[in-house]
């Protein structure tokens, strides 16, 4: 299990061989807000609707908060992608809504920069952070939901393992209207832990 800290956010590293998963810093919010910005078109689509200050420091601020109350209380994990070979952030990658006891789950969610898509990094960052989830989170089952459009990041979920099990009915809101989603899992098992 991760020993949860106090303050703000752990000093942990997952490496990858081409990048590097880390809890989001405050400095990242320069290049956050950059990378969020410009990829802003590519990104809306797949997204619940940006705040009208999404790309604000102030919004950063929140977004950090809430990563450091989900680490502490073991509710959710955050991470930053970095390439290792310039250190540019390239996207992120979250655990959600982490369930105990019986279930031991999560949800799993991510966005990459447009100039970086296509390229396999997101693949590399999530078989990455499924070997945390499994080995250092000791979770037991991560689940993930896309767009039946979107099919690039079903592909993505198909790659890593995930099963497609259904689909819920007007899962999320998805900019600013209700949409049905496909449902993947991976279990521990499949993963090969």
């Amino acid at each position: 299990m991760v020993v949860l800290f106090s303050e703000p956010l752990p000093d942990l590293l997952l490496t990858a061989p081409r990048l590097v998963l880390r809890p989001p810093q405050r400095a990242d919010y320069r290049d956050w807000a950059i990378l969020r910005g410009q990829s802003r078109a590519f990104l809306e689509p797949w997204e619940p609707l940006w705040p009208s200050d999404a790309l604000s420091r102030t919004c950063y601020r929140r977004r950090l908060k809430r990563a450091a109350e989900d680490w502490r209380e073991d509710a959710g994990y955050a991470f930053h992608l970095i390439r290792r070979e310039d250190q540019a952030l390239l996207g992120a990658l979250t655990f959600t809504n982490v369930r105990r006891g019986v279930a031991q789950a999560a949800s799993v969610g991510y966005w990459i920069g447009e100039p970086h898509a296509r390229q396999g990094y997101m693949r590399e960052a999530l078989r990455t952070a499924l070997d945390f989830a499994f080995a250092d989170l000791g979770l037991h089952r991560v689940e993930a939901a896309c767009l039946p459009r979107n099919t690039a990041s079903a592909g993505l979920l198909d790659r890593c393992g995930f099963q497609r099990e259904g689909i819920a009915r007007k899962y999320l809101k998805i900019a600013g209207r209700w949409e049905d989603h496909l449902l993947f899992a991976i279990l521990r098992e499949d993963a090969g832990r």
